[in-house]
């Protein structure tokens, strides 16, 4: 649990510094993978389809993210960064990635590799476990 809110707080961090709420940023950063789906998006995020509805509005006023056609799937729509969103999207997770690393300066570098590597895998297996093969 300390561990998912110092990650929390670096990224609420960051986004504050592009006037972002923490749930904006952590948006922004799974767009930065491409566009994707609301239902795989909502997945990802742990949101409800009204929620997801609501962010992704509010980020698109801002004209940071947008609405747009499925090349696979005509009656769909995929979420996709806009040029000024991948912007910020690349600030906010250079930004945490930086917080994260000073939280981690007193680990030797083996114990630093041991702990990205064991997250990878954690990631990886509940992508997989709950149908996010695109963060895989």
């Amino acid at each position: 649990m300390r561990l998912s809110h110092l990650v929390q707080h670096a990224l609420a961090c960051a986004g504050r510094e592009h006037d972002l709420t923490p749930q904006q940023a952590q948006l922004l950063c799974q767009l930065a993978k491409g566009p994707i789906g609301m239902a795989a998006l909502g997945r990802s995020l742990h949101l409800e389809k009204s929620s997801l509805t609501g962010l992704i509005d509010r980020v698109e006023r801002r004209g940071l993210a947008a609405r747009v056609p499925d090349e696979l799937d005509r009656r769909a729509l995929k979420i996709s960064l806009t040029s000024d969103g991948a912007d910020i999207a690349e600030q906010v997770h250079a930004t945490v990635s930086a917080r994260l690393d000073t939280l981690a300066r007193g680990l030797r570098p083996a114990e630093r590799e041991l702990l990205a590597s064991a997250a990878e895998q954690l990631a990886t297996e509940h992508a997989a476990a709950v149908g996010c093969a695109r963060h895989q």
